[in-house]
């Protein structure tokens, strides 16, 4: 199972300091370095995608509705500078061509079938559960704010990875809510970080802490399962704990950004939220960096 790991912005946080008093000669030289993530020859997923869902735990239905707006928001026709489209728009530049995403089956899991501590095996048997559609589906688990996931909030804020069934593979992954486990960690910049500057923290788009941060996990697990579903796709490192198309960009949100520093985003002029992507329904979310392959630079929306 791939996982997208945070330690590297604390790194980062302690590290900027440092940075801040090295030679301009020094420093320069690390801003020059391309950021390339390695093709493996490995099949992606493209064409038409389904994105099947279990709701394991408790999620109100407005907690639900942001998210599949959001996913379903992926894939929209005449999408603007600043929308959800766009920012998926960048999985189009890898090989193979666009992907378009839309929700499928949603099982609700409100009686906890597992129990509320969850290994590694849980979340992949939870995830077959959706479906057994090879190369045309990722199934996502969604873990609520009172359900412990092993290696969630240690190392890992969500993770995808593949399973074989029969003669294919099906791709899963999982996001959990971390609000109540470890918001500074996993729902950053909507919440302190653990470490580093303590900044005041970004307001919510959608009003709630721990969902607004699934999102950006949910966009960063989804990114990376198009583009390295089986771990032979675009990464960087090992294949085990790889960076990947939006992992590789973690902590940049908007222009100017820096460790510690989510960068320039935008603010609803009324409820005070920051976002730099707009979605169906009127929704707005706060979206993480993409790799873009041609460029070889992480590319923001604002």
């Amino acid at each position: 199972m791939a996982s997208f790991y945070y330690q590297h912005i604390f790194m980062l946080i302690f590290l900027y300091p440092i940075l801040c008093f090295a030679s301009p000669r020094k420093l320069a030289l690390v801003e020059q370095q391309p950021l390339i993530l390695k093709y493996h020859n490995g099949p992606l997923l493209k064409g038409n995608i389904t994105v099947n869902l279990v709701w394991y735990g408790k999620f109100t239905p407005i907690q639900r509705s942001i998210i599949v707006d959001f996913i379903n928001s992926l894939s929209t026709s005449n999408p603007s500078p600043s929308s959800v489209s766009t920012w998926w728009k960048t999985t189009g530049k890898y090989k193979g061509g666009p992907c378009t995403v839309t929700v499928g089956n949603q099982i609700l899991d409100t009686k906890y079938s597992l129990g509320k501590s969850l290994k590694s095996p849980h979340v992949v048997s939870l995830g077959l559960k959706a479906g057994s559609s090879r190369n045309t589906a990722v199934n996502v688990v969604l873990t609520s704010a009172d359900v412990a996931v092993e290696g969630f909030c240690m190392s890992k804020c969500g993770s995808h990875g593949s399973r074989r069934v029969g003669k294919g593979r099906v791709a899963y992954a999982w996001v959990g809510n971390s609000v109540s486990q470890c918001a500074g960690q996993c729902a950053w910049p909507f919440h302190q970080p653990i470490y580093g500057p303590q900044t005041p923290p970004l307001v919510a788009p959608n009003g709630d802490v721990g969902v607004d941060g699934m999102i950006i996990n949910l966009a960063t697990v989804l990114a990376g399962a198009v583009t390295n579903p089986f771990s032979n796709g675009y990464f960087q490192g090992s294949a085990s704990a790889p960076l990947e198309a939006v992992s590789a960009c973690t902590g940049i949100y908007g222009s100017g950004a820096y460790p510690g520093y989510p960068g320039k985003v935008l603010v609803d002029k009324t409820s005070g939220s920051s976002f730099n992507a707009r979605g169906l329904n009127g929704r707005k979310y706060l979206l993480p960096a993409m790799w873009d392959p041609i460029t070889s630079t992480c590319k923001t929306l604002v």
